[in-house]
C-alpha cells in the first residue's frame, strides 16, 4: 500500500509550491489587494527526516539531513515555484517529513514539496508531501514547524523513526489551554458560548453562556482566548464589529484570500445597514414598511436610491466610500427565483404544503400518528396541551376518508411547532414581536401532493401556564376577508418555521453541531491518520464561519436577533432543541423514520420506504446518503481489516472519547454513543458526519436567498396578532389587503438586514470544494482511495443526471410546483455564485 523510496543518489532535487501574503485592504467598493511581501529564497530553510534511520543519541526520532534553502523562484499565476537540492549522506534512507524555517519578516502559504525520486508507482511523479498550511516567522513559534509525506498510516504502522514527531504534532496542536492566542499559534481547543452577550453594554445584552450546564447544554466552540468582561469574568470579551475578521481561529481555518474577497463584498451591504442609523430616517424614504407586494419587487430592480445628504451624515469613511461606490444601485438584491416565474405563485396552498417537502426546510415535517395531536410538554407546568383541533375542522376534506382511515393509510402529516415555542410564548410576545405556536395539518392526496387541512395558532393561557393554552383554528378560505385571514394565518405559521430554520436545522444541527467535531479532529487524528484524510475536507472554514456568526450574527443585538422572531431568546431556544439532539438519529434513514414520513422496509435497495413518494429532499438525499455511506464502507475497509485493529487504534478510540467527553460534553453519559468498536460503528459515524457537513447543510442552507429571498413566502417575523373583527386592523386587512398583510410581517428595515445576510449564506466562492473532489489530486499515495473517489465521483454525476430527469418528469409534481422552480438543491455540483444547487465538501458559508 505504502510507496517506498529507492533512493540511489545523495542529492535529492525537488520542488516547493507556495502563495505568498498579499496586503488585503478592506475597501468597500471592493477588496484591494495590495503589494506582495517578498519571499527570499536563501531566508526558507529546509531539512528532510529520515523514516528509517535515527538520529546519532536520538534512536527514536528519524534522522535530520542537511539544511537546505530555496533558489530559482519562477511564478505561475498567484503561486510561486522555487527548486531545492537536499544534500544528503548514504545512511540516511527514505524520507518521511521535514522541517522547513520561514526567516523572512512575513507568512507565506506553503502548498506543497514534490522531490524527485523513483517510488514504486512512476504515475505518482516522485513523492509528494501535501502542505497547505500558513508558515510563519520562525520566531513565531515554540516549535519546528513540520509536514509528513502524503501517506495513510494507522498508529500502529507509523515507521518507528516517524512516531516521535507524528505525536510532538498533535501535543503541539491541542496546546495548553491557557494564555492568549495569536494569528500564528495552531491550537485547536474548546470553550463555551460565552462570547454572544455583551455585559458591559448592560442588561439589555446580556445572554446566558451556553454550554456546561444542564440547563443551557450546548456543543463546545474553539476556544478564542480573549479576556474576559469586566462586568462578568465568566463572559468573554467581544471585538468591534468592524475588527470582527480578526477574531481568532487556527490560521489554516481561515478563508482562503480569494473566498474572503467574495465574502467581504457581499458582507458589506450587511454591515453598512448596521452601522448606519440614518437609514431609517432617510427624506423620501420609508425604511418601517412596505405597502404593497410591489414595493417590494422594486428592490430587485433599481435598488434603494439614496439622497445626497446620506453620505455626509454616514459615520465612517468605509460607509461613504461604499455608498458612493454603489451609485443608485444601493442594496440592490437579485431576484429571487420564488417570484422568478410567477409573481404570486408563493401565495397558494399547494406552494405552501410542497415547501415543507422541497423547500429550505424539508426535515421538520411529520407523520401524523394520533388524533387530536398531542404534547410533550410536562402538564405539572404547562397544563394540558392536547390540541382544540376537531373532526369537524377536517374531516370532510379527506377524499372520503374517516380520520382514522386517513391515519392508518398513512396520509395524514403534521408541521408542529408547538412545543418547541410555547414555552418561550410569554417572554417573546413582552418584546416587539408578536408569535403563535402552531400545529400545522396536511393531507397526503392520490397525486402525492399535499392538501392543507388547517392551522391551529396558539398562546398561553392567559390565567397562567398550569391552565393549558388558548388557540383558534383555522381553514383554507378563497374568497374575501376570509382568505386574507387564512393567508395570515400561514403567515404565522411561516415565520415559526423560518425560526426552526434558521436557528436549529441550520446552525444548531449543521454549525454549532460539527465544530467541535473539527476540533476533536485535528487534537487526536494525526494528518498520517485515514480518518483524518477522509474527514478534513469536510472542515473546510467551518470554524472560521462560525466564528464570524458569533460576531455579528448570533450575538446580543446581532443580525438574527434583529431579523429572525425570538429575538433575544433564540440561542437560548437553541440549547433546548440540543437537549433533544441524537448523534444516531442524523442519519438521513434514521431521520425519516423517526419522524414518521418512512418505514423500515428490508427488501428495499436503501432498506427504508418512504410514505411520501414524491418528497424531493428525501428522495434526492437517500441517493446521496447512499453513495456517501458506500464511499465511507470502501475507504474505512482498505485500512481496517479487522474489528481488532479499530479497538487497539489509539488515536481514533483518543478521537471518539474525546468528541463525546469534550465536543459534546454536555451529552458524554448518553447511551446512544456508538461504541467505536466495530467497523459498522465507524463507517456509519463518519457518513453522519459527512452527510451533516455536506448534504444536509446544503439542502437547508442553499435554497434561503432563492426562497427567502422575498420576504413574504418566508418572514422572519410577526409584530402583531391576528386582527379581531371590529379592529382597525382587521378593517385595513379588509380594504387593503396586501398592506394589512404587510404591517403584521418583518419590517423594511430589518428585510434588507436579513435579505442581505441569506445573500451572503446562499452564495457559493470561486474556489468552492464539491462532494465527490479534493483540493488536490494528490491527497493520497494509495492508490486503492484515490480509485474508489473516482467513482464517488462519478456515482454522484449519475445521481444528478437522475435528479435532472426526474425535475423534468411531469409525474413528480412536487419537484417543480406553482413557481415552476426545480428541485436543484441536492445537485452535487454548482457554479460560483446564487445557484440555489451544489453541495460542498464541508459547512463553509
Amino acid at each position: 500500500m505504502a510507496s517506498t523510496s529507492k533512493l540511489e543518489s545523495k542529492k535529492i532535487n525537488g520542488t516547493v509550491v507556495l502563495v505568498k501574503k498579499r496586503a488585503l485592504e478592506l475597501v468597500p467598493s471592493e477588496v484591494v489587494q495590495q503589494q506582495t511581501y517578498e519571499i527570499l529564497g536563501d531566508k526558507v530553510i529546509l531539512q528532510l527526516i529520515s523514516s528509517v534511520n535515527g538520529d546519532s543519541g536520538k534512536e527514536n526520532k528519524g534522522k535530520l539531513g542537511n539544511p537546505t534553502h530555496l533558489r530559482d523562484e519562477s511564478k505561475v499565476g498567484n503561486e510561486s515555484k522555487f527548486s531545492v537540492t537536499f544534500d544528503l549522506d548514504e545512511e540516511f534512507g527514505a524520507p518521511g517529513a521535514f522541517i522547513i524555517k520561514n526567516f523572512n519578516p512575513s507568512e507565506f502559504f506553503l502548498k506543497k514539496l514534490t522531490l524527485e525520486v523513483e517510488v514504486d508507482d512512476p504515475s505518482h511523479g516522485g513523492m509528494h508531501f501535501v502542505c497547505n498550511s500558513w508558515v510563519y516567522p520562525a520566531e513565531k513559534y515554540k516549535s519546528d514547524r513540520i509536514f509528513f509525506v502524503n501517506q495513510a498510516w494507522l498508529p500502529s504502522e507509523t515507521p518507528v523513526k516517524l512516531r516521535w514527531y507524528r505525536e510532538e504534532e498533535l501535543l503541539n496542536l491541542r496546546g495548553n489551554g491557557i494564555g492568549k492566542l495569536e494569528e500564528w499559534d495552531r491550537v485547536y481547543d474548546y470553550a463555551y458560548y460565552n462570547d454572544l452577550g455583551d455585559p458591559e453594554k448592560g442588561s439589555t445584552y446580556v445572554r446566558p453562556i451556553l454550554g456546561g450546564s444542564t440547563k443551557y447544554p450546548y456543543p463546545r466552540r474553539g476556544r478564542t482566548s480573549r479576556p474576559p468582561t469586566k462586568t462578568d469574568p465568566n463572559s468573554e470579551s467581544r471585538l468591534p464589529l468592524l475588527m470582527s475578521f480578526g477574531i481568532y481561529v487556527p490560521r489554516d481555518e481561515k478563508f482562503a484570500p480569494l473566498k474572503m474577497t467574495d465574502f467581504i463584498r457581499i458582507a458589506l451591504k450587511v454591515i453598512v445597514q448596521l452601522l448606519v442609523p440614518e437609514l431609517e430616517s432617510l427624506g423620501n424614504i420609508n425604511l418601517n414598511e412596505f405597502n404593497s407586494f410591489e414595493d417590494i419587487l422594486k428592490i430587485y430592480g433599481g435598488g434603494i436610491n439614496l439622497p445626497e445628504d446620506v453620505l455626509q451624515r454616514s459615520s465612517t469613511e468605509m460607509i461613504k466610500e461604499f455608498i458612493q461606490s454603489s451609485g443608485q444601485e444601493f442594496l440592490k438584491y437579485p431576484m429571487p427565483q420564488v417570484i422568478k416565474e410567477d409573481k404570486s405563485a408563493w401565495r397558494t396552498d399547494e406552494e405552501f404544503a410542497r415547501e415543507m417537502l422541497a423547500g429550505i426546510n424539508p426535515v421538520c415535517i411529520c407523520g401524523l400518528k394520533e388524533f387530536p395531536p398531542t404534547s410533550k410538554l410536562d402538564p405539572k407546568v404547562y397544563g394540558d396541551q392536547t390540541s382544540n383541533i376537531t373532526r369537524e375542522h377536517i374531516q370532510n376534506q379527506l377524499d372520503g376518508l374517516t380520520i382514522e382511515e386517513a391515519i392508518k393509510a398513512n396520509q395524514l402529516f403534521i408541521l408542529n411547532h408547538h412545543d418547541t415555542f410555547m414555552p418561550y410564548m410569554r417572554q417573546i410576545n413582552m418584546t416587539s414581536t408578536k408569535i403563535y405556536a402552531s400545529r400545522t395539518l396536511l393531507f397526503l392526496q392520490k397525486d402525492g401532493t399535499l392538501k392543507l387541512l388547517g392551522i391551529e395558532l396558539s398562546l398561553p393561557h392567559p390565567d397562567g401556564d398550569q391552565h393549558g393554552f388558548i388557540s383558534k383554528v383555522f381553514t383554507p378560505q378563497e374568497y374575501g376577508t376570509e382568505a386574507s385571514i387564512w393567508q395570515l394565518a400561514k403567515a404565522y405559521v411561516a415565520v415559526n418555521d423560518s425560526g426552526v430554520h434558521q436557528l436549529i436545522s441550520h446552525w444548531l444541527h449543521t454549525h454549532a453541531t460539527i465544530e467541535p467535531i473539527v476540533i476533536a479532529t485535528n487534537r487526536q487524528l494525526s494528518v498520517f491518520h485515514p480518518m483524518y484524510k477522509l474527514l478534513h475536507p469536510h472542515f473546510r472554514d467551518t470554524m472560521h464561519i462560525n466564528a464570524l456568526a458569533r460576531q455579528t450574527l448570533l450575538n446580543a443585538g446581532g443580525i438574527l436577533e434583529q431579523t429572525v422572531f425570538p429575538t433575544k431568546y433564540a440561542m437560548e431556544m437553541t440549547s433546548a432543541a440540543y437537549k433533544d439532539w441524537v448523534f444516531p438519529e442524523q442519519a438521513l434513514p434514521a431521520d425519516l423514520i423517526k419522524r414518521g414520513v418512512a418505514i423500515e422496509d428490508p427488501e428495499s435497495e436503501k432498506g427504508i420506504r418512504l410514505l411520501i413518494q414524491d418528497y424531493p429532499y428525501a428522495v434526492d438525499g437517500l441517493e446521496i446518503w447512499s453513495a456517501i455511506k458506500s464511499w465511507v464502507q470502501e475507504y474505512c475497509t482498505i485500512y481496517y481489516k479487522t474489528d481488532d485493529m479499530i479497538q487497539k487504534d489509539t488515536e481514533l478510540q483518543a478521537w471518539w472519547k474525546e468528541l463525546q467527553e469534550e465536543g459534546h460534553g454536555d451529552k458524554k453519559d448518553e447511551p446512544w454513543w456508538p461504541k467505536m468498536q466495530t467497523l459498522k460503528e465507524l463507517t456509519d459515524s463518519c457518513t453522519i458526519i459527512i452527510w451533516i457537513a455536506s448534504a444536509l447543510h446544503a439542502a437547508i442552507n442553499f435554497g434561503q436567498y432563492p426562497y427567502g429571498g422575498y420576504l413574504p413566502n418566508r418572514p422572519s417575523m410577526s409584530r402583531k396578532l391576528m386582527p379581531e373583527p371590529g379592529s382597525p386592523e382587521y378593517e385595513e386587512l379588509k380594504t387593503n389587503p396586501e398592506k394589512g398583510y404587510l404591517s403584521t410581517i418583518t419590517p423594511q428595515l430589518q428585510t434588507l438586514i436579513g435579505i442581505s445576510a441569506i445573500e451572503i449564506l446562499s452564495t457559493h466562492s470561486s474556489d468552492e470544494i464539491y462532494l465527490g473532489q479534493r483540493d488536490t489530486p494528490k491527497w493520497t499515495n494509495d492508490k486503492e482511495p484515490l480509485q474508489a473517489l473516482e467513482r464517488f465521483g462519478k456515482k454522484l454525476t449519475e445521481i444528478e443526471e437522475k435528479i435532472i430527469k426526474m425535475n423534468n418528469d411531469k409525474k413528480w409534481k412536487n419537484r417543480m410546483g406553482p413557481i415552476k422552480m426545480p428541485y436543484t438543491l441536492l445537485y452535487p455540483i454548482s457554479e460560483p455564485g446564487l445557484t440555489g444547487k451544489g453541495i460542498p465538501n464541508s459547512v463553509s458559508i
